[in-house]
């Protein structure tokens, strides 16, 4: 791999120019959503579709000096999309009590509406966040594309990089769930750690090494915490049984090849982990951003994982080389 985190977005840009994969942006009428579109489609990175008013959408193209070219603009108003769609939603959640006329109401939402297109296959995968909140673009997916197979978890995990002549430069790191579930069970742990090994494999492209993250490595303590990191960890080993895994475990017996050695030198991970199973929210979200600001990594996402087809995630503040890194994500993640 390319060292720091200019050579790993280097080497996105360029996995995710050679999938050419199709992208939809609910948030079409966002500045920031253009402009990452008019770099996506300028350098050749993915094919966005944006969502929202083309009268808007297409001054604010021209507006960044963009002749549009490359990039589809839809109205998710138009009577047609709602009726297709909302058959197709209807169809999806009738056994949840969803009517017709409320599927017609609900497909009028451009984060559903974007969601049921990569259900459909008009689209590879769906990019969103900038103006929504994390639950809607969770609530979209779940509804449009679904959960992966043997998940019922969606969560999420953060990609940490970090820069050129860092000891770590050479490596990606896997948070999760930094993003989503608050309180995870043992068995929404041990999915929150099956989704993002699956994802890893996507995204980095390399194996995942899952160390479940405590306060204790291998029984060094106990108490009413550590239990459930050890339950996740043996279902995950079920879950998972070719991955290689590890817990619980203190993050320096994770990461540290020395460490591992005096505290639990029969580790399978033996201080190379590269996905950490964090045991709640807490930790995880402390954790990746002590990582940015102490270590000068950059966090790329929140990424979504356990859905059966990319609905990806953006944080509120995000900018333009985040959208980007983002869709490059995506598209990798897509089938």
């Amino acid at each position: 791999m390319t060292p720091g985190a200019v050579g790993f977005s280097q080497e996105l840009r360029a996995r995710a120019r050679a999938r050419d994969r199709r992208l939809v942006f609910p948030e079409g009428e966002d500045v920031r959503v253009q402009t990452a579109a008019v770099e996506l489609g300028a350098n050749k990175l993915a094919r966005p579709i944006l969502l929202g008013s083309v009268d808007e959408i297409r001054t604010g193209l021209k507006g960044l000096g963009a002749s549009g070219d490359g990039i589809e603009v839809i109205d998710p108003e138009m009577e047609d999309r709602i009726v297709r769609y909302a058959e197709t939603l209807h169809d999806l959640r009738r056994h949840r009590g969803v009517t017709d006329s409320e599927a017609r109401a609900l497909v009028r939402d451009p984060l559903l509406q974007g969601a049921l297109m990569v259900h459909l296959g008009e689209a590879d995968g769906s990019v969103a966040g900038c103006v929504r909140t994390t639950g809607d673009v969770i609530l979209a997916g779940l509804w449009g594309v679904g959960a992966d197979d043997g998940i019922e978890t969606v969560s999420s995990a953060f990609y940490m990089v970090f820069p050129e002549g860092h000891p770590r430069a050479s490596e990606v790191l896997t948070f999760t769930d930094a993003g989503v579930v608050p309180k995870p069970t043992p068995r929404q742990l041990a999915e929150i750690a099956v989704a993002a090994a699956r994802s890893r494999r996507l995204v980095v492209g390399d194996e995942p090494r899952v160390a479940f993250l405590s306060y204790s490595t291998l029984g060094s303590s106990d108490g009413p915490s550590i239990e459930p990191v050890r339950e996740a960890a043996a279902m995950f080993r079920t879950l998972m049984p070719g991955v290689t895994v590890e817990g619980e475990m203190q993050a320096d017996a994770a990461l540290n090849q020395d460490v591992a050695i005096q505290k639990a030198p029969k580790s399978a991970i033996l201080g190379d982990a590269n996905v950490l199973v964090f045991p709640d929210l807490n930790a995880a979200n402390i954790a990746y951003k002590l990582t940015e600001q102490l270590g000068g990594a950059q966090a790329l996402g929140p990424v979504l994982q356990g859905l059966r087809r990319p609905c990806n995630d953006l944080s509120r503040g995000a900018k333009v080389d985040d959208i980007v890194a983002v869709a490059c994500i995506t598209s990798l993640m897509a089938p």
